[in-house]
């Protein structure tokens, strides 16, 4: 009755874990590029009170053995980087990425980051920066004056100068990653490089694999609130049956402890 109890509170635990995990993906429903995370679990170390295929008798094996599980824990948390929707802005720096690949961010410490955010602006001496503030790499300048700014399906920055000449200022280049779901989250819509992720290759967009730049759209966050929802439900009533094991193991206890009594 007593490892019901530890049993039970590595249930609890991982459950408010997922309802943490839940209500991180619903608070950024609205959140441009994000993408949702989901909460793997794995099983516990267990206790062999007999071995399957033990000698019951002489000459007699136990088809099955005797386990017992000590709980559950949370194994990782996994980002799922499905395409959120497309959502038409008419903003002419506004971009989003339809298919593989991430914006690269140059950061104050001379690291690169990456994102799916492509709510871009222009800044105080023309360059393109992040909501945030951040220079993408490679850095894109905007001559003052300039008029007309396209951005192609492969990432070129084209303008119109005052004189009415047409000219690339540059091209936006996207990295991709064998293992996506290895990036670390940095706030801010940022991502970070780590060993799991593998390092980046970067290209052209709409080569090579690497997914096309959509002009004046934006990607929206991949969260669908009817799955979050249903997880949320989920995960509060396994939280309410692992308290209830836990009552029901105090009150065997109590009964235990009235009989030794008498």
């Amino acid at each position: 009755m007593l490892r019901a109890f530890s049993t039970s509170a590595t249930g609890m635990e991982a459950q408010q874990m997922m309802v943490d995990v839940t209500a991180n993906n619903l608070a950024n429903i609205n959140t441009t590029g994000f993408k949702r995370s989901q909460i793997d679990f794995q099983d516990l170390l267990y206790i062999t009170m007999r071995q399957a295929g033990s000698e019951v008798v002489a000459g007699l094996k136990s088809p099955t053995g005797i386990e017992v599980g000590s709980g559950v824990r949370a194994a990782a948390t996994v980002k799922i980087f499905t395409m959120g929707e497309l959502q038409n802005t008419g903003n002419s720096l506004d971009i989003a990425i339809t298919g593989d690949g991430f914006l690269q961010v140059d950061m104050p410490d001379g690291s690169t980051k990456y994102t799916r955010d492509g709510a871009l602006l222009q800044g105080s001496a023309g360059e393109l920066l992040t909501s945030t503030g951040y220079p993408i790499s490679p850095a894109i300048t905007i001559p003052a004056g300039s008029t007309n700014i396209t951005i192609g399906t492969d990432g070129s920055v084209n303008v119109t100068s005052s004189s009415g000449t047409q000219s690339v200022v540059g091209t936006i280049q996207l990295a991709r990653f064998q293992n996506p779901s290895g990036l670390e989250s940095m706030g801010d819509n940022l991502l970070s490089e780590t060993d799991a992720s593998g390092t980046p290759t970067t290209g052209t967009a709409s080569q090579d694999g690497f997914g096309s730049i959509q002009s004046r759209f934006l990607e929206k966050s991949n969260v669908q609130m009817i799955t979050e929802l249903v997880n949320l439900i989920t995960a509060q009533r396994a939280y309410e049956v692992s308290s209830r094991s836990i009552r029901a193991a105090d009150e065997m206890l109590r009964k235990a402890i009235q009989i030794a009594r008498f």
